[in-house]
């Protein structure tokens, strides 16, 4: 898309030389100006508020342009990604405000990776375009008929002023037994009144018709920057439209009803995004499979930790009958006085005993840590089944 403040350029070089030639010619003009400063004042400020409005149409394209740019961008980072790894892509930039022109095609392709117009879809959002358009275009055609309008009216009234005046004039002219001295004299002085109101009808045009030209230009660039804002838009659109069977025919060569041929759009756009649906939930089953997969493989792993803890506790458990009736022989003898037993052999059955029981201990807290880890391993893949859900 073109960038729109080319033309905003255009018109701020068009101003400079207009303030320049009305710089250079400002004595006579503050002089035309005096003559009626109220209606002139007047015209001058509708002239500035046109000028104003004209180069708000102009910038007021530069966001819409910028939407569309980023909308671009964004479907070609989409098309890319299957291709490229996430972390080596370009990184996206942050979105464009909200358009205000383009408001019913954002509100269109709103959500949407990949979009399609039909041909009635196209046309309609194009038509919407361009009533906006001309839409904002008539307030500048306003304003250029209105200083038209301020500058006759203040030709008027001057010429008004000047009938009158004239009409003093010649009521007060004596020609009959006076001088013919004072005579001139007073029509010198009577004909003032009439070159003030002519200086009235003549500035007002002046103002009025100049405004008008200044502006006429000031529409006509901002016309033409609106033209080829909506020309490239429309070339765009043209690239995402989809052409809809308008050859096809029911019965000879009468053609399908355009509500039948919209309702059959409908149904293909309605298949279109029940087949994404139904890839996206391929894509939530497989994940949900290779997590299953995953959680069976370290069930299998516990499993097989469990069955040889078994093994060990039962070969524990045999050795330690093995070795009761020993202790109890023992223990009948130190109970009966020594039973032959030195110091030093009481020492290593006491060490013995500490050690069984340490190996107790340590097989029990290992037991507590494995139920730990599986029923963590078990809540974790709850929550990742309840967002694949969600998803």
């Amino acid at each position: 898309m073109s960038n729109p403040h080319r033309f905003l350029l255009r018109l701020v070089l068009f101003l400079i030389v207009v303030f320049g030639a009305a710089g250079a010619m400002y004595q006579p003009l503050m002089a035309a100006f005096m003559a009626n400063a109220p209606l002139n004042g007047l015209i001058v400020g509708v002239f500035v508020l046109g000028m104003g409005y004209n180069f708000r149409q102009v910038i007021q394209l530069g966001p819409e342009v910028k939407w569309i740019e980023s909308f671009r961008e964004s479907r070609s980072l989409e098309a890319q990604r299957p291709h490229i790894a996430s972390t080596d892509g370009p990184k996206p930039k942050s979105p464009a405000p909200a358009p205000r022109l383009l408001a019913p095609l954002a509100a269109m392709v709103a959500g949407r990776s990949e979009i399609k117009l039909s041909a009635m879809a196209l046309r309609s959002v194009l038509d919407g375009i361009a009533s906006r358009l001309d839409e904002q275009r008539d307030i500048s055609r306003y304003t250029i008929g209105l200083l038209v309008f301020l500058g006759l009216l203040g030709t008027f009234w001057g010429l008004l002023d000047t009938l009158g005046a004239i009409r003093d004039v010649i009521a007060n002219i004596q020609i009959t037994g006076g001088d013919t001295g004072s005579m001139f004299d007073d029509l010198k002085q009577g004909l003032e009144a009439p070159l003030a109101g002519m200086g009235t009808a003549f500035s007002s045009s002046l103002f009025g018709l100049a405004g008008s030209l200044i502006l006429g230009f000031l529409d006509l660039t901002t016309g033409q920057a609106q033209n080829r804002f909506y020309t490239e838009l429309e070339d765009w659109l043209a690239s995402l439209a989809k052409l809809s069977g308008g050859t096809l025919s029911a019965d000879g060569d009468q053609t399908v009803p355009a509500y039948v041929e919209a309702l059959l759009e409908q149904t293909a756009e309605s298949l279109e995004n029940l087949q994404r649906t139904m890839a996206r939930g391929e894509e939530t089953r497989i994940h949900t499979s290779e997590a299953l997969t995953q959680l069976t493989e370290k069930m299998s792993t516990i499993t097989d930790f469990m069955q040889t803890e078994q093994v060990i506790m039962k070969k524990l458990a045999e050795t330690h009958m093995e070795l009761k009736p020993s202790l109890e022989r023992l223990a009948d003898g130190v109970g009966s006085g020594g039973g032959g037993m030195d110091e030093a052999t009481r020492t290593h059955i006491r060490n013995i005993d500490l050690a069984v029981s340490r190996m107790l201990e340590e097989t029990r807290s290992g037991r507590e840590e494995l139920v730990g880890q599986v029923r963590s391993e078990i809540k974790l893949l709850a929550r990742t089944m309840a967002g694949r859900g969600d998803a």
